[in-house]
Parts: structure tokens; sequence; C-alpha cells
């Protein structure tokens, strides 16, 4: 007959043994929680320190940006820097401080000239096709050719059939003193997963 849970020479045991919790073993588990702690608390500074969160509203920046999705902004990086094409910035529509943030893209800065014609952007008499995937149905305030003043920019959402933005007489370019920073970092929304902003 069988003798479950006794020793046998050279036989299995049964027997469960105790692992002690040592100081050792306390200190690795310490040791695995600490940097992703520590990580998580330098990004907390840092936003605070040199950023704001707001949260994009609307559609005029998909497929980059998605309605409700948190956004991370640079604030520091404009007092030291000017925006160029292509950067996502935050402002306050024409320095409203009672709006919401409105998230759109560098299309034309100081200097450049800008005019849109046959759903095409025609940036420094340059037609670019290629920065829409649609082509733009209203060329608004930027049918005839102008010239982009100094500390002004002109902005677009990606989502172009779907944006106000500076093509709209009410927003038009937007100034320099208006920007809050540089949207660089978008968290998790349904529609998207989190990353950098390009």
């Amino acid at each position: 007959m069988a003798n479950f849970g006794r020793k046998k020479k050279g036989g299995l045991s049964f027997y469960n043994r105790e692992r002690k919790v040592t100081e050792e073993r306390i200190w690795v588990v310490i040791g695995y929680a600490f940097w992703p702690l520590l990580a998580v608390l330098l990004a907390y500074m840092t936003v605070s320190a040199v950023g704001i969160k707001t949260t994009m509203v609307g559609n005029s920046m998909e497929p980059a940006l998605f309605n409700g999705q948190d956004v991370l902004v640079d604030v520091l990086q404009y007092k030291l820097l000017k925006p160029k094409r292509g950067d996502v910035l935050v402002f306050k529509p024409n320095g409203n401080e009672n709006s919401y943030y409105y998230i759109k893209r560098v299309v034309g800065v100081p200097g450049d000239t800008i005019q849109i014609t046959n759903g095409v952007l025609i940036l420094n008499g340059e037609k670019m096709p290629s920065l829409f995937s649609d082509k733009i149905a209203d060329p608004g305030v930027a049918s005839n050719v102008f010239t982009i003043p100094d500390d002004e920019y002109f902005v677009m959402g990606d989502n172009c059939n779907n944006s106000e933005d500076s093509r709209s007489a009410n927003l038009g370019n937007v100034k320099k003193d208006t920007i809050y920073g540089k949207a660089w970092f978008c968290m998790a929304a349904e529609s998207s997963g989190l990353g950098f902003i390009r």
C-alpha cells in the first residue's frame, strides 16, 4: 500500500517546503517597483514644471488626434524657439481666455505665401498636395494669395474638411502671443493609442 505524503528515500515528497522571505528578496522586489514609480513621478513633475494637459475637442485633427484624447503640451519650447511648419500648436483662438484650447498644425510661418486653389494648398508658389489626404473643399480667406505677417502662423486641422482654422475669418492667423505651447504627446483614447505626436 502506497504511503502518500511520507518521504521515501529516493522517492517523491509531497510536503511543501516553507519559503523564507529574506531581506535580499525584499530589496529585489523594491528594486523592481522603484524604477517604474520613479519614472512616473519624474514624468508628472516634468509636465507640472514645463507643460500642461489638455483635451482634444472635435475631430479636426484626425487621424493624428481624436476627440476626447488627452494631450500633453510643452509650454517651454516656444519661449526659446519659434514654431516650425508641421508643429502641432495649442492656442486660445484670438487669445480668448474663456475658450477651450484649439489644437492645429502649422502650415505656414511668417514670410510664407499661402493660397488654396482647386483643393490644393500652394505654399511659397509650390503645390503641396500631399499635406492632406482629401482635397480642401473650402479655401476660405486663402482663396487669394497672401503673405503671413511677422509673429503669425497659418494653421489647419489634419482633417481639413472638418476644421475651423486659419481659413476662417473669425479665427485667421494665430498670433505668437496666443500660443500656449507645442502638443507633443497624446494619451490613449478609445480610437487611438498613446505616443508622440507627429
